[in-house]
């Protein structure tokens, strides 16, 4: 079982495409943040997370606060910011003023239709080609993810080293010039890789830095082998005892390091993706005593109490309100 992909499709990960940016040299882009436009940019995401492909050429970077970077940026290379802050993208180093961001150029760019830009910027000097757009996902109920995504990732050659990636970031540039299913589907598999990409780098770094947290308890003998136990059964009737003898560890000692790196006990963590698991066969309209025995429970009141308790409302209501969602739309 693959808990990074699991957790991934779990979150509802979807993707854009909204600009293709072709930039001489001197140029400057001030990048809002996504407080202010992400709910344009992707209404249906409780979280949006712009990027870059950057095609051609050679830019710098840095977070408009300051609190990262500047870094180089080349040909390849995909830069992605994980909590959505305002960010600068120059061609050169040493300027890092610029005309403020026009919210209303993305606003009115998030309702053409396709939903793609072509941007020309700068003046005759160095190129640049780069590919910029969103990701979006779910907030809750389960997202492990959210708190520990650094403001900022650069994903070194992630074009050159991946072919797939490559072919798919063109065909997703073709389909969606001509606003097409195809693709909507290039662009859904294009930020699926990516994000997968990004969150396997990132395992890597935190690893080296000695950094406890969900990312690399994935890593941890002990506390990576319970979440895939987790995650590939997550119905069976695990007890903290039953997963301490299958991973090799005292139940003292696993609760002490799941706890560590997950922030939670591991029946813990089993009842709120079983919630994840229910919510999703709410969503799609299941009632609530199927859902209650698909996600592991004999009984429905058993479900029911723990669904409040995680979710803070009934599973009926749950329900409801998603089935009411769907009419409006």
């Amino acid at each position: 079982m693959d808990v990074l992909a699991d957790v991934t499709r779990a979150i509802s990960l979807t993707g854009a495409l909204y600009f293709e940016v072709h930039a001489s040299h001197p140029w400057i882009s001030m990048n809002p943040s996504m407080d202010q436009i992400g709910a344009a940019m992707m209404p249906d995401a409780d979280v949006v997370i712009p990027f870059h492909i950057v095609l051609d050429g050679h830019i710098h970077t840095k977070l408009g606060d300051d609190s990262f970077g500047p870094v180089p940026i080349d040909a390849g290379d995909v830069l992605i910011m994980p909590t959505g802050g305002k960010h600068i993208i120059t061609s050169d180093p040493n300027v890092w003023e610029g005309t403020p961001a026009d919210i209303e150029f993305y606003l009115r760019a998030a309702k053409t239709d396709p939903p793609y830009t072509m941007m020309n910027i700068g003046e005759d000097g160095e190129k640049a080609n780069l590919v910029c757009g969103y990701f979006g996902c779910d907030k809750s109920p389960f997202n492990p993810l959210l708190d520990i995504l650094p403001d900022m990732l650069v994903l070194k050659n992630m074009l050159g080293e991946d072919q797939l990636m490559t072919e798919l970031v063109k065909a997703a540039m073709v389909e969606s010039e001509v606003s097409s299913r195809g693709g909507h589907t290039m662009v859904a598999k294009l930020s699926e890789l990516m994000f997968l990409r990004a969150l396997r780098q990132c395992m890597d770094t935190l690893e080296s830095r000695n950094v406890e947290n969900w990312l690399t308890a994935l890593k941890d003998k002990h506390v990576g082998k319970t979440l895939e136990l987790i995650h590939s059964d997550p119905t069976k009737k695990w007890t903290l005892d039953s997963l301490s003898k299958t991973v090799g560890l005292s139940s003292s000692a696993l609760s002490e390091r799941f706890n560590l790196y997950v922030g939670e006990p591991p029946i813990s963590y089993l009842s709120r993706w079983r919630m994840e698991l229910a919510c999703r066969l709410l969503n799609q309209g299941m009632k609530v005593d199927a859902v209650a025995h698909q996600v592991g429970y004999a009984s429905e009141s058993a479900f029911q109490r723990t669904f409040k308790k995680i979710m803070g409302k009934p599973a009926g209501q749950w329900r409801k309100e998603a089935a009411e969602q769907v009419e409006s739309i």
